[in-house]
Formats: C-alpha cells, structure tokens, sequence
C-alpha cells in the first residue's frame, strides 16, 4: 500500500545518535505523498547533546514537514477517533519509552499518540534504538512484538562485539514496513544483521 495521501503520525524519542539516520526516511514519506504528523517527547525538544541542540531539532521536522509539532499529551489525545491517523511511526524508539509502552504507561506526548492509534485499530511502526534490547528490555521487545496492530522496522545489533545487549533498527526500511502494515502485515525479516549495514 502506497504512502501517498496517507496520514501519518512520526514521533521522536531521546535517541539523539539516531536522528540523523531517521530525517531522511520522514523526507522520503514527505517526497512520496504522505502528510507526516511530528510529535516529540520533552527529552526531544529540550535536550542539547553532541548530536545537536533540541530546538533545532524541532525546527527541522518542522520544516520537512510543513506541520507544527505536536508536544503535548493534550494535543496527541485528539488523534484517536477525533482526528484519526492512518499509521502512527516511533522512530527511534528508546527502551526507557519501549518499556513504557509495553506496560501501558502514558507518560509523554508520542506514547499518547501511539496509545490513540491502537483505539482505532490502526497500525503503530516502531524503529528500535536501544541498547538494552537483549538485556532487561527484552521482555517488553517481545512484549511488543506479539501485539496485535504492532509491527517493527527490522532490527538488529548494531555493535556486537561493544555492545552485544544493544539493537537498532534499519531505518532505511522504514517506509516498507509502514506500507506493509498498512495492509496488516510484518516486514520479514524482522530480526536482521544490522552491524553489516
């Protein structure tokens, strides 16, 4: 299923090393026809890191997407039944926000956003970026994945010899797997070598 004149919801959370593997996939949806709906946790717009400085952060998907984001729980309420999304996108995705997710926690602006998608039954897309996958998070990874309407970017362990508990999505698959779970389906393989990337 095409992108294009689909809704879709893209959050943002505190994997800073990621962004610049993410903004090209967000203009690639943009590109292709999709209307893309940031929505930012706080850590994402008021953090300044070696990976650069939040408000720019904000001001960038901003620009690439034409829309203002969406940074609080208040506001991403409304795309549940109100204003209804046609895919909601986490990426990157932490574990601190994975394990809230997985337990049911609402606590920040895009957790809201996916929990309103789930109300209409329509497909949340998460692109893992964490370095606990295969650590303590792994009950919530797995948690996750055997959720109905959850699907993920296809992931893998981004520096095995340094980091072997560490798992990172391969974001240049993220608008393939939103087109498939779009139509209700996983983007296989799921679990990939990710460190040959």
């Amino acid at each position: 299923m095409s992108v294009k004149g689909k809704r879709i919801g893209f959050g943002l959370t505190g994997s800073h090393c990621t962004y610049d593997a993410v903004f090209p996939e967000i203009e690639r949806l943009v590109n292709n026809g999709a209307e893309v709906v940031p929505i930012v946790t706080s850590t994402v717009k008021n953090t300044e890191t070696r990976f650069g400085d939040g408000e720019d952060w904000i001001r960038r998907i901003e620009e690439v997407t034409g829309n203002k984001v969406i940074d609080s729980i208040v506001d991403a309420e409304p795309l549940g039944p109100k204003t209804p999304l046609d895919c909601m996108v986490i990426a990157p995705m932490t574990g601190n926000s994975m394990s809230k997710f997985a337990n049911a926690m609402t606590d920040n602006p895009v957790l809201m956003a996916a929990k309103a998608t789930l109300r209409t039954y329509r497909p949340v897309v998460l692109g893992i970026s964490t370095n606990d996958a295969l650590g303590l998070n792994g009950v919530n990874l797995m948690r996750l994945i055997s959720t109905k309407d959850i699907y993920f970017i296809p992931f893998g362990q981004d520096a095995p010899e340094k980091k072997p508990k560490s798992m990172v999505a391969r974001m240049t698959a993220l608008q393939e797997t939103v087109e498939a779970a779009m139509e209700g389906k996983q983007l296989q393989p799921v679990v990939i070598e990710r460190f040959l990337d």
